[in-house]
């Protein structure tokens, strides 16, 4: 629909250009002519935006999932970039971050198809803290929905619960690479991670909290775009009027 509209409009322009108005009426006519094509565009555009925006507003979301015990959600975070997961273990507090594969690689990855697959592809950021420390223990860990592997175990500056993961940077030396660690310790860091809950069993509920947060963005982003579009129409309306 927008290349439609683009070209719509450049057909427009072209006709425009071939006609020869009076020289006095030069400047007013081709202005004219302009906000004409202009609002052409914008009047599609629109009317495309409300279209999907429609559509994406009757999906329907999945079944509720809740998380495994002990885990909680954390208040708000279908609208933040923080964690979305935190629970205790002893003395210590741990907290989960969740991302699709797709989104840390953009473009796609696997298959060419552009299947769903990517979600089934998720990665984890969980951070552990202890009391009085000023870094946590952070692994970087692939989910899938019968399986979980770590990517890497780095120690990073203790951060607010409710800062994003993209802001806290490795803390010095990043870690070695994890494949390149002795098969004991691979082991035992695996059994470290499980022994606090961080498993396949978290999969249902972080795809499902995936997909409704990625439904409120898209729903979002026609409402924001079209308003913008519609405020822009409304200022050209009453600028020629």
């Amino acid at each position: 629909m927008w290349r439609r509209a683009a070209t719509t409009a450049t057909a427009a322009v072209s006709g425009a250009l071939g006609r020869r108005p009076c020289p006095l009426m030069s400047y007013s006519a081709g202005a004219g002519k302009s906000n004409s094509v202009s609002s052409v565009v914008n009047s599609m555009l629109l009317r495309s935006l409300k279209e999907h925006y429609t559509e994406v507003s009757k999906m329907t979301p999945p079944p509720k999932v809740n998380p495994p015990s002990p885990f909680i959600v954390m208040k708000g975070s279908i609208d933040t970039d923080g964690p979305v997961l935190r629970r205790t273990f002893n003395d210590e507090e741990i907290t989960i971050y969740v991302t699709r594969l797709a989104t840390i690689l953009p473009g796609g990855v696997g298959d060419d198809d552009g299947t769903d697959d990517d979600i089934n592809q998720l990665f984890l950021h969980v951070s552990v803290w202890k009391p009085q420390q000023d870094v946590s223990l952070h692994f970087l860990c692939g989910l899938y929905p019968d399986a979980l592997g770590i990517h890497s175990v780095s120690m990073r500056p203790k951060a607010e619960p409710e800062a994003s993961y993209l802001i806290v940077a490795p803390s010095k030396y990043g870690g070695p690479v994890f494949e390149e660690l002795s098969e004991k310790v691979r082991d035992g860091l695996h059994s470290y991670i499980e022994e606090r809950g961080i498993n396949e069993s978290l999969f249902p509920f972080l795809q499902a909290w995936l997909y409704v947060k990625d439904h409120r963005n898209l729903v979002r982003w026609f409402k924001s775009v079209g308003t913008f579009i519609s405020k822009e129409k409304s200022l050209k309306t009453s600028s020629s009027s």
